[in-house]
């Protein structure tokens, strides 16, 4: 299974919609999204132009518009998580802690990620906020920042996980057809 980790989209429907188009080719079923879609139209092109299920934690940059939501079922295929999120994936079989399901949680802020890791509760933690891809090991939980999709501070970017396989690949948005 694929699962494409995305965060700070800050409105850029543009580059969302690259995203959207690279996850349509590439037969991505679920996305995790680490805070800052910012409004509910985004939220609303989100859930419009991608068929599979949403994780999406709220940012610092998600207006009240966004987090006093009144018409939450609306969103059948996305699940909303006001402070952060976590799933359970049970497509790995090659687990660092020796189960099959990985724990994985999500939120936006890198400080509250590293609590989260040093839990010892997860396999891996993702998180946005810094709008800077980057990875870090603490003990065996991996904490992955995908980037950007906005393009903000630093070139728009995403990862994908390849949850069969254990791998991650970052992708840059401008090099999406």
């Amino acid at each position: 299974m694929l699962i494409a980790i995305i965060s700070d989209v800050h409105n850029n429907e543009v580059n969302l919609a690259k995203v959207l188009n690279y996850c349509k080719s590439n037969e991505v079923r679920t996305i995790i999204c680490c805070g800052d879609l910012a409004s509910e139209e985004t939220l609303n092109f989100l859930n419009d132009n991608f068929s599979g299920t949403i994780h999406y934690t709220f940012g610092n940059m998600d207006n009240d518009q966004l987090r006093d939501l009144k018409y939450i079922d609306q969103y059948k295929k996305t699940i909303l998580y006001r402070n952060f999120g976590e799933i359970e994936i049970d497509e790995n079989p090659v687990n660092p802690n020796g189960h099959g399901a990985r724990k994985i949680a999500f939120v936006h802020f890198p400080e509250e990620a590293k609590e989260l890791c040093q839990s010892k509760k997860y396999d891996f933690v993702f998180y946005g906020h810094t709008h800077k891809p980057w990875t870090e090991k603490i003990g065996k939980c991996e904490m992955l920042n995908p980037g950007n999709v906005a393009g903000e501070l630093y070139p728009p970017t995403f990862a994908v996980w390849n949850t069969e396989e254990g791998s991650f690949i970052l992708l840059r948005v401008h090099d999406l057809k």
